[in-house]
């Protein structure tokens, strides 16, 4: 028998309209959703059937909005330990998709690949007609039980399609598949997983020391006048290191050459990650394009999103490292 543990940590699949309170000066009639199921009221509507036993637990009840980087190492920490039992064969994370790429982004870095750990939740709240949270926790769990899967570490499957934790970031609002960039591993059809492709993995980082939640990676994003001097701001206001979302495959404006050049001199590491929704980072261009922001220091984040990008800077802070050892070690867990 197959044993499957779910840690339930909130989100919309976890979520249903309560009355806002008059403290807050709003009418009592406004509603919001709010995470407030449990996990195994979630679990008792979805239907799984095969030789498997579920086991679960609510780690958190909040919005994935709502987290924050000591929260994250908490979930991804709780993950680590469930892996670790020998009585439990897969673990499924249920978690809002707000900031879902993090979370499961993390989760890819310390994973061994003994495991599957899959991620999931739903774009329709608990008490919708229609919630696809489900759905998606059903195939969550078959995914998770199929023995191809065991050794591609963080995953994460939504409406049908299992991504890859790297690269995957949120690039829809509210469409049941909310999610691209990552490797496409298998797709469900008529509830059978079928394979695709097996993911790029990378070699097993330490999990961060509590630390992580403190360190301070700042993200700034280059757009048409935006000024460069933000950057040296947030260094001297006492940013560990800087992601530059840079605009197309990786550029900025007049300035960004020299604040990269001046935080790379005062030993903050920078990092740069495209604002594009898609696609890696490529240096072409040189007059302050990629290729010269490059050449002053900042490493490029590849396929990951700032905010994976962010995730990573900030596990490799807390190692203590130089910069030059930052760009290096960056450069082969991106």
């Amino acid at each position: 028998m197959t044993r499957v543990h779910i840690i339930g940590t909130g989100g919309t699949i976890a979520s249903k309209p309560e009355s806002a309170s008059r403290s807050n000066d709003l009418d009592d009639s406004t509603s919001g959703a709010v995470a407030s199921v449990g996990i195994a009221d979630i679990i008792g509507v979805t239907s799984v059937e095969g030789d498997l036993e579920v086991s679960s637990e609510d780690l958190l009840l909040t919005g994935s909005y709502a987290l924050d980087m000591s929260q994250i190492l908490m979930i991804v920490d709780q993950i680590q330990n469930r892996i670790k039992d020998p009585h439990i064969n897969a673990v499924v994370v249920t978690h809002g998709t707000d900031t879902m790429e993090e979370t499961a982004f993390l989760s890819e870095l310390v994973n061994d690949g003994s495991k599957a750990v899959i991620f999931t939740g739903a774009q329709r709240s608990a008490e919708h007609a229609d919630t696809d949270g489900p759905r998606n926790l059903r195939q969550a769990i078959l995914a998770a039980t199929d023995p191809r899967v065991s050794s591609m570490g963080a995953l994460v499957c939504f409406d049908g399609v299992v991504q890859s934790a790297r690269g995957v970031r949120k690039s829809h609002t509210t469409a049941s598949q909310p999610f691209s960039g990552g490797a496409t591993v298998a797709t469900f059809h008529d509830n059978k997983l079928e394979m695709v492709a097996n993911p790029d993995r990378r070699s097993t980082l330490a999990l961060p020391a509590n630390g992580f939640g403190s360190v301070r990676i700042d993200v700034h994003f280059a757009y048409p006048g935006s000024d460069s001097g933000e950057l040296i701001k947030a260094a001297r206001g006492g940013a560990n290191a800087v992601v530059l979302a840079g605009t197309g495959v990786g550029n900025a404006g007049p300035g960004y050459v020299e604040a990269v050049m001046h935080l790379t001199d005062m030993g903050v590491p920078v990092v740069l990650a495209s604002r594009a929704p898609s696609g890696p980072v490529v240096p072409i261009y040189g007059n302050g394009g990629g290729v010269d922001l490059i050449a002053a220091g900042a490493v490029s984040a590849g396929v990951l999103s700032p905010f994976q990008a962010r995730i990573l800077a900030a596990c490799l802070i807390t190692q203590e490292v130089s910069v030059f050892e930052f760009k290096e070690l960056f450069s082969s867990y991106r």
